[in-house]
């Protein structure tokens, strides 16, 4: 397990676009109940927002860039958002010369509408989109791939998904022998003034997004189970982590 100090990037702004048609493959709620629906959850909640969310997240997710970064692609790579939300992330990773195969995955409809506008937006055509939960995450029923996926990323997602247990396991599942998870999302602030960090949490309270101690020990756990290669990189003095999980 290693850990090394950093401070954030310059995120540069992919604008909202209006929404456009709907991706497939619907998620079922438990019982058929909306309040206990995920996927109806994060419809209600981004079903405005998303329309700014690329210009107010710029802000406060810090080292996202940072995190593409690690993301290494060739063209024959198969890289997976989980949460891709708008699609800036595989936006960016798709106007790379060599990207690969490039899919997102997303449990709000209205998230993928936004996505879908955004990608025709950018002129790029490569991406696939798919509607499902996390821990769900099937390559071949989902996105039609034997051989699973060469790296998935979570951006700033662990930390809104209640099932985030099952989806970092359905992520190990869906990689291939040698493959990695890149995630960046919340650390602790340990470093930073103690009314930053306790403002900083009670704000991003109120849009469901919570700082999961339990998430870092997880991965930490990952590492010493054997099961893979751990190691987190410290953004802007303990704001946030960027976790690259090898899996052996």
């Amino acid at each position: 397990m290693t850990e090394h100090a950093g401070v954030t990037d310059d995120e540069a702004n992919i604008p909202a676009v209006p929404p456009s048609g709907r991706s497939s493959s619907p998620a079922a709620g438990p019982n058929g109940d909306p309040a206990k629906d995920p996927a109806k959850a994060m419809d209600r909640m981004y079903r405005v927002t998303r329309h700014i969310y690329d210009i107010t997240r710029r802000y406060y997710l810090l080292g996202r860039d940072r995190m593409l970064e690690r993301v290494v692609t060739t063209d024959d790579t198969a890289t997976l958002e989980v949460g891709c939300g708008t699609a800036r992330n595989l936006i960016r990773l798709a106007r790379r010369p060599h990207h690969g195969h490039l899919y997102g995955l997303d449990a709000s409809h209205e998230m993928l509408e936004t996505a879908a506008g955004s990608i025709r937006k950018a002129g790029v055509d490569e991406i696939v989109l798919r509607q499902g939960l996390a821990e769900a995450l099937d390559a071949r029923k989902m996105f039609g791939r034997d051989h699973g996926f060469d790296t998935i990323v979570f951006s700033y997602c662990l930390s809104m998904v209640p099932a985030w247990e099952g989806a970092i396991e359905a992520a190990m599942a869906n990689l291939r022998p040698g493959g990695q998870l890149v995630i960046v999302d919340f650390w602790d602030q340990a470093d930073l003034p103690g009314w930053f960090a306790a403002g900083l949490k009670k704000w991003l309270s109120l849009f469901h997004v919570f700082y999961r101690p339990d998430v870092h020990t997880a991965l930490t756990k990952l590492g010493d189970s054997g099961r893979a290669d751990v190691s987190f990189e410290s953004v802007a003095k303990r704001y946030a982590y960027v976790a690259i999980v090898n899996k052996r």
